[in-house]
C-alpha cells in the first residue's frame, strides 16, 4: 500500500507534465477530428471475363493470365501523366490550385485504393476505391479511371493480336523471298550442270556402255579395211610379179571371151548329159560358132605383148579404185571414232561431276526444303494470327466487364470523428504517463530510505524529509497553475493562430496525410 502511495505521490508531483501533455495531444486530436474535411468514397468492381469462342474452335494469339493483364493495366493507369490529367478534370483535394506536380500524383496515389482477388477456379476480380473531399469528383475520378482501364485494355490486346499478325505477315514474305532465291539458285545451278545431273545419270551410264560397244565396232572396221588394203596391195604386187615373166603372163577376156569360155563348159556339161544331137548340144554349138565368128571379125590378131600391157593397165586402174574406196571408208570410221571417243571423254567428265553435284545439289535442296517447311509453319502461324486479330477487334477474347459502376456518394464515409477525438485522447495520456515515468527513471535523487539503501548500502538511523516554507509552496503552486493555465489557453491560442494566420488545419491534415500516404 505504501508503494502505491508512494508512486501516486510522485505522479502529482509530475502531474502538470502529465496534463501539459496530455490535454495538448488531446486539444490537437480534438480539434482535427472536428476540422477535418469530409471525405467521399466511392469504388468500381470489374471482372475479367475468360474468351468467348472456345480455344478448340478459335484460339486468340494474346495468351496473358488475367493477373497478370490487371498488373499491367494497373501499371499503366497510375502514371503521372494520366493521374495529372484526371486531377485536372477533377477537384480531388482542398487547395489544389496551390499544389505542386509532385503533390498531386502523391494525393492521387494516396487517395486511390486498388486490390485484386483470385484463385482456383475462382474469377479474377479488381475493385478500386477512391476518397475525394467532393462526392462527385469521387465518381468523376472513378468513371476517368474505368475508360482509361477499357481502353487500356482494348488497346493492350488489339495491339498485342496487330503486332503478331504483323510480325508473321513479316516473317511469310521474309521465307517467300528466301524461297524465291533458293528455287532460283536450283534452277541456274541445273542449267549449269545439266548434262551432269544426278537424274540423267543412268542414262549417261547406258550411253557410255553403248559408246565403248560403238567405238570398239567401228575400231574393227577400220582394223579389217586396213587388212583388206595390205592384202590387196600385196596382191597387186605378186600379180606384177608374175606379168613381168612372159612365160607366165596372163591374159584377160573380153566379155565375149568369158562368155565363149562359159558356153564350152556348158557345152562340155551338156555332153556329159545329151548326146550330140540333141536340141541343147546343138544350140550350145551353135552359140559358140556364131561368138567365135563375131571375135575372130572384130579383133583378128592381135599382139600377145598389147594385150599384156593392156590388161596390166585395167588391173592398176582397178586397185586404185579400191584402195580409194577402202581409205575413204577408213577416213570415215576415223572420223567416227574421233566423234565418238571426244562423246565419251564428255561423257566421263560428267559422270565423275556427278558426286559432287549430287551433293550440292542435295545441299541446295535441304536448304529449300527447310524454308519450304518454314514457310508452311509461318503461313499456318499467319492463320492462326489472322483469327486471333478478328477474335480481339470483334471483343470475343479476354476481357474486362464492369459489374458494379461508380456511383455518386450520398453520405461522407470519413472521417469517424468520435473514433479520432477518443484515440487522440488516449494517444494524450498515454505520452502523458510515458513522460512521467521517463523524468522519474532519469532523476537518480533518493527519495525514500530504501533508495539510500539500495543505492550506498547503508542503513540509515533516520530520515528528516525535506520541509518547505510557505513561500516556496506558494510558489511552487502558483507555478503549476501558471503551467496549467498556459496549456489550458496557449494550446488552444496556438491551434487557432495556425488555422486563421498560417493554413486551415484541414489543408493542414490533408498535407500531412499525403505526405504521409495514410487516409484515416
Amino acid at each position: 500500500m505504501s508503494e502505491i502511495k508512494f508512486y501516486l505521490d510522485r505522479f502529482f508531483r509530475r502531474f502538470h507534465w502529465f496534463l501539459a501533455v496530455a490535454v495538448s495531444i488531446s486539444a490537437i486530436a480534438i480539434v482535427v477530428a472536428l476540422t477535418l474535411p469530409p471525405a467521399y468514397e466511392s469504388e468500381v468492381r470489374m471482372i475479367v471475363e475468360s474468351n468467348q469462342i472456345p480455344d478448340e474452335l478459335a484460339r486468340s494469339t494474346v495468351e496473358t493470365s488475367a493477373m497478370e493483364q490487371l498488373q499491367i493495366i494497373e501499371q499503366r493507369l497510375m502514371t503521372r501523366e494520366n493521374l495529372l490529367r484526371i486531377a485536372n478534370e477533377n477537384f480531388i483535394v482542398r487547395g489544389q490550385q496551390d499544389m505542386s506536380a509532385d503533390e498531386i500524383v502523391r494525393a492521387m496515389h494516396t487517395q486511390t485504393t486498388l486490390s485484386r482477388s483470385s484463385g482456383r477456379n475462382q474469377a479474377t476480380v479488381m475493385t478500386i476505391t477512391f476518397e475525394a473531399p467532393s462526392a462527385r469528383a469521387t465518381a468523376g475520378v472513378l468513371n476517368s479511371y474505368l475508360s482509361v482501364i477499357l481502353e487500356q485494355s482494348a488497346e493492350f490486346r488489339t495491339e498485342r493480336a496487330v503486332t503478331t499478325l504483323e510480325f508473321f505477315e513479316q516473317q511469310v514474305e521474309h521465307l517467300e523471298q528466301d524461297l524465291d532465291v533458293k528455287s532460283q539458285q536450283i534452277l541456274e545451278f541445273k542449267n549449269r550442270n545439266a548434262e551432269a545431273l544426278p537424274e540423267t545419270l543412268n542414262f549417261r551410264m547406258s550411253e557410255q556402255t553403248r559408246l565403248q560397244d560403238r567405238l570398239t565396232r567401228v575400231e574393227i572396221d577400220i582394223a579389217d579395211l586396213n587388212n583388206q588394203r595390205t592384202q590387196l596391195i600385196r596382191l597387186d604386187e605378186a600379180a606384177r610379179q608374175i606379168g613381168a615373166d612372159p612365160n607366165k603372163a596372163t591374159i584377160q577376156l573380153s566379155p565375149r571371151q568369158v562368155r565363149l569360155s562359159e558356153l564350152h563348159q556348158d557345152l562340155s556339161e551338156a555332153r556329159s548329159v545329151y548326146s550330140e544331137d540333141s536340141a541343147k548340144v546343138r544350140h550350145v554349138k551353135a552359140l559358140i560358132a556364131q561368138l567365135e565368128e563375131d571375135e575372130q571379125h572384130e579383133s583378128g590378131e592381135t599382139d600377145a605383148a598389147a594385150v599384156a600391157e593392156q590388161i596390166e593397165t585395167r588391173e592398176s586402174l582397178m586397185l586404185n579404185i579400191q584402195l580409194a574406196d577402202m581409205d575413204s571408208k577408213i577416213a570415215t570410221l576415223e572420223e567416227q571414232r574421233g566423234n565418238i571417243e571426244a562423246q565419251l571423254d564428255a561423257n566421263s567428265a560428267s559422270i565423275e561431276r556427278t558426286p559432287a553435284n549430287v551433293i550440292a545439289l542435295e545441299a541446295l535442296e535441304r536448304d529449300y526444303k527447310n524454308i519450304q517447311t518454314q514457310y508452311n509453319e509461318a503461313v499456318s502461324n499467319l492463320s492462326r494470327a489472322n483469327t486471333g486479330e478478328r477474335i480481339e477487334f470483334m471483343s470475343r477474347g479476354q476481357r474486362i466487364t464492369v459489374i458494379e459502376p461508380p456511383a455518386v456518394p450520398v453520405e461522407p464515409t470519413k472521417p469517424d470523428r468520435k473514433k479520432l477525438a477518443v484515440a487522440g485522447m488516449g494517444v494524450g495520456i498515454l505520452a502523458g504517463l510515458a513522460l512521467v515515468y521517463l523524468l522519474e527513471f532519469m532523476t537518480r535523487t533518493p527519495r525514500r530510505p530504501e533508495d539510500i539503501v539500495a543505492r550506498f548500502d547503508v542503513m540509515p538511523i533516520a530520515t528528516i524529509p525535506y520541509v518547505r516554507t510557505r513561500q516556496q509552496m506558494v510558489v511552487d503552486r502558483g507555478v503549476r497553475v501558471l503551467v496549467i493555465l498556459a496549456i489550458l489557453v496557449g494550446i488552444p491560442a496556438a491551434i487557432w493562430a495556425v488555422h486563421e494566420f498560417y493554413m486551415p488545419l484541414d489543408l493542414v491534415a490533408d498535407k500531412v496525410m499525403n505526405r504521409l500516404g495514410v487516409r484515416w
